[in-house]
């Protein structure tokens, strides 16, 4: 007699049961009367603000409906900063960190092949040594960065700064965009080189993926002996870096809110745009004041978002790279598609455009269904816009449209939000069924007409 072993779940279906059940779990923690300044269990429209906060926590997006600083009280603070620490790190890295911390000598080719995914790897071996060097680059890059913070929040806040320091230094590198000092995020430290360029250093490297520094460390800082993708997503990153701040800087040079800023103030703050812009949700420019051209690019770079693998979101930088060398390979009559000296396979292409495309179809169903449901005096189609890419890409930007929107309005960021966390690949993997074998039989070949 045959005994059947019950199938595991798939890897996908994992990540996104992980990922629910944390915000789960967070949002009934938000709930509790010491997590709210107010003190009370409060409403169900309370509730669906809480879930909101858990969910934008979680997936290190930084749209909140009410004011961090004010809403909840130290504990909330707490509850919210482990919700992005877990969420920027992966819940399956946290869950293996859990693993060896009792005890577990070996991880199985199911937790390998779940860890490896999460985190843009593709070598199934080495997978201890992977979580050991997140978690302790991880807390290098926090540590200094909230040490570093700590020069300025220490004299202006005293003891309390230091509490400010590491929430702002953690929230920085997951690409969260939390703040707990004031309604306006870091506009009065827009012309502060310290603070702006310190949460700009953990911005980039948490955007940059774990396993690219990871490479960088191991080739000892020596670009020649790189690989392929780490050099990608370098260029990528430092050309979206440079091309935003020269843009911003034209686009935002008589931005009203740059009254008696010199040159430097606004190099500064172009810097910090381009650099925010990639998933991060801190601002020291308001985005309500931004002209037509830089909301236009600021919509851009949310979209582009950070590199695979990373604490960041949006379609990525090696997918939106792909698709462009994509385009003009097509428009050269080029067979193949090369980048430098490598050949990228035609499937990566199609992946790429699913991606992209998936992602704008649900950002323009998500805007379409918030302006049909909300009051054009409420949500004007440029807030709304820039709202749903905003979730969509877990950047936390926001023209102050969140407070202002109804529940169905706030679920629908709640979808986006989890979504672009998740990948939308991963959860259309994680709803797939079990896959028939394909019959030998293929359809005849037809033409369509393209463009």
């Amino acid at each position: 007699m045959k005994l059947k072993v019950k199938p595991r779940m798939s890897i996908w279906r994992y990540l996104a049961i992980g990922y629910a059940l944390l915000i789960f779990t967070g949002s009934l923690l938000l709930m509790l009367p010491f997590a709210k300044t107010s003190g009370e269990w409060g409403t169900f429209a309370d509730y669906v603000d809480g879930l909101f906060v858990a969910t934008s926590a979680t997936c290190v997006t930084g749209l909140t409906p009410v004011v961090t600083a004010q809403h909840w009280t130290t504990f909330g603070h707490v509850v919210i900063i482990c919700l992005i620490q877990i969420g920027g790190l992966g819940f399956t890295t946290l869950v293996s960190i859990l693993f060896m911390a009792i005890g577990g000598k070996s991880f199985g080719l199911y937790e390998r092949t779940v860890m490896v995914q999460s985190v843009g790897e593709s070598k199934l071996t080495g997978v201890k040594t992977l979580v050991k060097r997140i978690l302790v680059g991880t807390l290098i890059f926090e540590g200094a960065g909230a040490l570093l913070l700590m020069i300025r929040f220490i004299p202006e806040f005293g003891g309390i700064g230091v509490w400010y320091a590491v929430f702002h230094a953690i929230s920085a590198f997951c690409n969260a965009g939390f703040d707990i000092i004031g309604p306006v995020s870091l506009v009065d430290y827009a012309r502060d080189p310290l603070v702006s360029l310190v949460i700009c250093f953990l911005i980039i490297i948490g955007g940059l993926g774990f396993c690219v520094w990871g490479d960088v460390a191991d080739c000892k800082g020596n670009p020649r002996k790189f690989q392929f993708y780490t050099r990608l997503a370098l260029i990528g990153t430092a050309v979206l870096l440079i091309a935003g701040t020269a843009l911003f800087m034209v686009f935002e040079w008589d931005n009203p809110g740059y009254e008696g800023f010199r040159f430097g103030d606004k190099l500064l703050c172009s810097f910090f745009n381009a650099t925010t812009a990639r998933t991060a949700g801190y601002f020291t420019t308001d985005p309500a004041t931004l002209s037509n051209s830089g909301c236009l690019l600021m919509i851009i770079l949310m979209f582009i978002g950070a590199c695979s693998g990373s604490t960041g979101g949006g379609v990525k930088v090696s997918t939106f790279t792909v698709i462009l060398v994509g385009m003009l390979s097509v428009m050269r009559g080029k067979k193949d598609l090369t980048i430098g000296k490598r050949r990228i396979e035609q499937g990566t292409l199609s992946q790429a455009l699913a991606v992209f495309v998936a992602y704008l179809v649900l950002t323009i169903t998500a805007t379409l269904l918030i302006n049909a449901i909300e009051p054009d005096a409420v949500a004007a189609f440029d807030a709304v816009l820039f709202e749903t890419v905003s979730a969509i890409g877990t950047v936390g930007l926001t023209m102050a449209l969140t407070p202002s929107l109804g529940i169905v309005s706030e679920f629908i960021l709640i979808i986006l939000m989890y979504l672009g966390r998740v990948g939308i690949l991963t959860f259309a993997f994680a709803l797939r069924r079990k896959k028939k074998s394909e019959s030998a039989v293929r359809r005849p070949i037809d033409t369509v007409f393209i463009g």
